[in-house]
């Protein structure tokens, strides 16, 4: 290709530099070059990471907390499950049954911030995008001019 010829541009890339300027351009220079790249790059990997890192952290964070929530109501059914059996021995009064009504409603709750929040702790992933972008470079590094 002679540098009267014009390649081809995509846009957002910049422009093909002439044979004449490649050629004049020292190692020293195409190695800062290059040191500079990989400096971006290695910085732009690195925040990347940090995002995604927040977000899954976030997201086990909430169901850290439905599963605490879970731990709480589970203590509440110890609690009102002694309440019921001491009042189902002590006495066979009625209030019992309001004891019991209440051990089952925390029953309940429990279960079911038990299974919200293991449910959503099961969505929480690594940072895929990160991992999968540094093995694009390592391979890319490899072999650079494929």
């Amino acid at each position: 290709m002679t540098t009267q010829e014009t390649r081809p541009e995509s846009p957002g890339t910049p422009p093909y530099p002439d044979d004449a300027e490649v050629r004049s351009r020292s190692v020293g220079e195409i190695v800062g070059d290059i040191q500079k790249d990989l400096s971006t790059l290695v910085r732009q990997e690195i925040e990347l990471a940090k995002a995604e890192t927040k977000q899954e952290v976030t997201k086990a964070g909430k169901a850290a907390g439905m599963l605490g929530g879970a731990g709480f109501a589970g203590y509440m059914v110890a609690l009102f499950a002694s309440l019921t059996i001491a009042y189902i021995i002590g006495t066979f009064w009625p209030a019992w049954v309001g004891a019991l009504i209440v051990t089952a409603i925390w029953g309940a709750v429990g279960a079911v911030l038990y299974s919200r929040g293991r449910q959503q702790l099961k969505t929480v992933n690594g940072p895929r995008n990160t991992v999968e972008t540094v093995k694009e470079d390592a391979a890319w590094a490899r072999h650079p001019t494929s």
